[in-house]
Protein backbone atom coordinates (compact mmCIF):
# COMPACT_ATOMS: atom_id res chain seq x y z
CA UNK A 1 0.00 0.00 0.00
CA UNK A 2 1.63 3.47 -1.19
CA UNK A 3 1.29 6.31 0.58
CA UNK A 4 -0.60 9.05 -1.12
CA UNK A 5 -0.64 13.13 -1.28
CA UNK A 6 -4.03 14.79 -1.65
CA UNK A 7 -3.78 18.68 -2.17
CA UNK A 8 -5.76 21.32 -4.22
CA UNK A 9 -3.54 22.72 -7.31
CA UNK A 10 -3.96 26.65 -7.69
CA UNK A 11 -7.15 26.40 -9.70
CA UNK A 12 -8.65 24.49 -6.72
CA UNK A 13 -8.98 21.00 -8.25
CA UNK A 14 -8.03 17.67 -6.23
CA UNK A 15 -4.87 16.46 -7.09
CA UNK A 16 -3.66 12.67 -6.03
CA UNK A 17 -0.14 12.21 -5.79
CA UNK A 18 1.78 8.83 -5.76
CA UNK A 19 5.57 9.58 -5.11
CA UNK A 20 6.95 5.48 -6.13
CA UNK A 21 5.35 6.15 -9.31
CA UNK A 22 5.92 9.91 -9.86
CA UNK A 23 2.10 9.94 -11.13
CA UNK A 24 0.10 13.34 -10.12
CA UNK A 25 -3.68 13.30 -11.55
CA UNK A 26 -6.59 15.73 -10.88
CA UNK A 27 -9.54 13.70 -8.83
CA UNK A 28 -12.43 13.37 -10.63
CA UNK A 29 -14.74 11.13 -8.61
CA UNK A 30 -14.78 10.70 -4.64
CA UNK A 31 -16.48 7.76 -3.16
CA UNK A 32 -17.90 9.17 0.08
CA UNK A 33 -17.58 13.06 0.09
CA UNK A 34 -19.67 14.89 2.87
CA UNK A 35 -19.47 16.11 6.13
CA UNK A 36 -19.34 12.98 7.96
CA UNK A 37 -17.76 10.50 5.55
CA UNK A 38 -14.72 11.28 3.09
CA UNK A 39 -12.90 8.84 1.06
CA UNK A 40 -13.21 5.33 -0.49
CA UNK A 41 -12.95 5.04 -3.74
CA UNK A 42 -10.60 7.75 -5.91
CA UNK A 43 -11.35 8.01 -9.56
CA UNK A 44 -8.60 10.30 -11.38
CA UNK A 45 -8.52 11.91 -14.84
CA UNK A 46 -6.23 8.72 -16.51
CA UNK A 47 -8.54 6.36 -16.17
CA UNK A 48 -6.89 4.64 -12.72
CA UNK A 49 -8.71 4.57 -9.27
CA UNK A 50 -7.51 4.51 -5.84
CA UNK A 51 -9.27 3.47 -2.63
CA UNK A 52 -8.74 5.35 1.04
CA UNK A 53 -9.97 3.69 3.97
CA UNK A 54 -13.01 6.36 4.61
CA UNK A 55 -12.68 8.98 7.05
CA UNK A 56 -15.13 10.59 9.34
CA UNK A 57 -14.89 14.28 7.81
CA UNK A 58 -13.06 15.87 5.03
CA UNK A 59 -9.54 16.53 6.22
CA UNK A 60 -7.48 19.75 5.93
CA UNK A 61 -5.40 19.39 2.89
CA UNK A 62 -2.88 18.49 1.87
CA UNK A 63 -2.40 14.74 3.84
CA UNK A 64 -0.58 11.96 3.19
CA UNK A 65 -2.32 9.11 3.53
CA UNK A 66 -2.18 4.80 2.44
CA UNK A 67 -3.96 3.89 -0.27
CA UNK A 68 -4.29 0.75 -2.63
CA UNK A 69 -5.24 0.37 -6.10
CA UNK A 70 -9.28 -0.22 -6.15
CA UNK A 71 -9.86 -3.64 -7.23
CA UNK A 72 -7.19 -5.04 -5.79
CA UNK A 73 -7.14 -7.70 -2.65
Amino acid sequence: MPSVMIRKDQAGKMTLYVPKKDLEETVVAIEHDSEDKWGGEFTLADGSAYYIEPLSEPPRLPITLRAKRAGEG
